[in-house]
């Protein structure tokens, strides 16, 4: 048989939810709080009471002391108790509702006293500080009990002290009156710990409202899972108060912006600078999956308000997406050219085989010959003034694409680039943009031209981009250059509106500028200016080494 378990023990805990314990402990603080001044209270309470009663005691004493004719009769009479000084006595003790009126002489021996029997009879307390000209206040026990009571010196016309006053107080009125009080006291701190008890309900609601009716365990696992997941999600989260400072910043968002930990409390405009980063933390940019580029990275942010004024603003990273659209943006171009080729190439076969079919075989040579050696023309122009390969083979690529949209690209006669490039790579980005721009801007459009002018001078690059088309008002040159602004429809992988605000970091993050204005007899002309964009004369670098350093600065 097996034994029997033990009875479970009842335990008494405090309850686990936020609204039962803050409800519990604000109304423990009330209730403490409504005992100790009741306590503090009641403590002077019974000493003011008592030096109320003898300074009562001694004001009647006063009185009597006064009385002209006590001091004769007591000086003229013998201490009996149907004498005129216990008669006045008891006259002043009734009207005044003391306990006890006693007038002595210098011996002590009373002439008035509550009791008859006691007239006579040395009075059982010592008065010889009263006699000694002194007024007394004292609680002290006598035939009567305990009593608050006063004595005062008994003077002749003369001012002689012939004997005391000594008036009493029942102390058991003294402690009425404080029991008395204690009921009123008692409904008071009701009243108050009641109040208190109401307001402990509401604020205990409130909080039970803005808590969810949760434990404060729950709570505390929500914050640590709270933190875990913003440190570990790979996306940058800003948190903002009503005021702008930064009050929360996850890792990743550390990353992408740039920051540290020490960016925490601190306004935003301080911690990210002016700019189009900030405005769209700040809400002074509206949308959803707004494009801005911070440094080197192309971020997406969203912003959303927060019931006590302040935001969350999240942020994702597209700098490697939107590497890769160019990417597929640059091998479409490259299959649009190879399709052009292609297509004129075909019309030329198709001629060749025209004329040899017609027997005109002299005619189709000659014809022949022109055809190799304008494409020889063409490619031998770029190379001839561009030497750095990867420039000279964008540049060819576009002029094939561009001869297919009817847009004639050309490069300067004052074209000269030598192959001392420190980053080509960054100005392939910045060249590319800037011609796509240019042959979109004038395509369809009758002498559409795109003229293209890379120069050196000394260790700076010199570029500049001239089209026939519209131009840029002069009120939106500026705009141009900022992140998601664009009138182009965006393409499939993304949004557009980034390439030129590219072309503005690439030159800032040299030293350099990059702006429009307009061109001569027309259109746009965009001027960017690199710094320190070649190496000295005689160090030529190799074009491997650069493609391989500007895949790492990527990454």
């Amino acid at each position: 048989m097996s034994p029997t378990p033990p009875a479970r023990r009842l335990r008494l805990g405090l309850p686990k939810r936020v609204f039962q314990q803050v409800l519990l402990m604000q109304v423990a603080i009330a209730a403490g709080v409504v005992v100790l001044a009741t306590g503090l209270f009641l403590a002077p309470l019974s000493q003011q009471l008592d030096d109320q009663a003898m300074r009562r005691a001694l004001s009647i004493a006063q009185t009597t002391a006064v009385q002209p004719q006590i001091a004769k009769d007591l000086k003229s009479t013998r201490p009996t108790a149907d004498g005129p000084v216990q008669s006045e006595a008891e006259r002043i003790r009734h009207a005044t509702k003391a306990e006890y009126i006693v007038v002595m002489n210098t011996d002590g021996v009373r002439w008035s006293h509550t009791d008859p029997s006691e007239i006579g009879k040395v009075v059982s307390t010592d008065p010889r500080r009263a006699l000694a000209g002194q007024e007394v206040m004292e609680i002290d026990n006598g035939t009567l009990g305990r009593s608050a009571r006063g004595k005062v010196p008994l003077r002749d016309a003369q001012g002689h002290i012939i004997g005391a006053v000594s008036v009493g107080i029942e102390y058991d009125s003294v402690r009425a009156r404080l029991v008395h009080a204690i009921p009123g006291l008692f409904a008071y701190a009701g009243a108050a710990l009641a109040i208190g008890a109401l307001a402990a309900y509401l604020i205990s609601r409130r909080v039970q409202r803005q808590t969810h009716d949760l434990a404060f365990s729950d709570i505390s696992a929500l914050l640590a899972e709270r933190e875990a997941m913003l440190h570990g999600i790979r996306e940058g989260v800003v948190a903002l108060d009503r005021a702008g400072r930064i009050r929360l910043l996850n890792d990743e968002a550390q990353r992408l912006l740039g920051l540290d930990g020490e960016a925490i409390g601190r306004p935003l405009d301080d911690a990210l600078g002016p700019g189009r980063t900030t405005d769209v933390l700040a809400g002074r940019v509206n949308g959803t999956d707004l494009l801005t580029v911070r440094g080197q990275r192309v971020l997406v942010a969203n912003r959303m308000p927060t019931d006590d004024g302040g935001a969350v603003a999240t942020l994702r990273d597209r700098t490697e997406l939107e590497q890769l659209g160019r990417e597929l943006d640059s091998t479409r171009g490259l299959i649009e050219a190879l399709r052009a080729q292609d297509h004129e190439h075909a019309n030329r076969m198709h001629t060749v085989l025209g004329l040899l079919e017609l027997e005109m075989y002299d005619d189709a040579v000659e014809y022949v010959g022109e055809v190799v050696g304008d494409h020889r023309a063409t490619a031998e122009q770029v190379t001839e003034r561009i030497h750095d390969p990867l420039l000279a083979a964008l540049l060819v690529g576009k002029a094939t694409v561009a001869a297919e949209r009817g847009v004639a690209l050309w490069v300067s006669d004052s074209t000269l680039l030598p192959n001392r490039l420190v980053d080509p790579q960054g100005l392939v980005t910045v060249v590319g943009n800037l011609v796509d721009n240019a042959i979109d801007a004038v395509a369809g459009s009758r002498h559409a031209r795109v003229e293209v002018e890379l120069r050196a001078e000394g260790r700076t690059a010199v570029l500049r981009i001239r089209d026939t088309g519209p131009g840029v008002p002069e009120d939106r040159r500026e705009l141009i250059f900022t992140e998601g602004w664009s009138t182009k429809k965006p393409p499939a992988h993304g949004k557009r509106g980034i390439g030129l605000s590219l072309v503005r970091r690439l030159a800032e993050r040299q030293g350099g500028t990059a702006c429009v204005d307009d061109a001569e007899g027309g259109g746009a002309e965009f001027t960017v200016v690199l710094p320190e964009a070649l190496t000295e004369p005689g160090t030529p670098v190799e074009p491997t080494a650069l493609i391989t350093a500007a895949k790492e600065e990527s990454r």
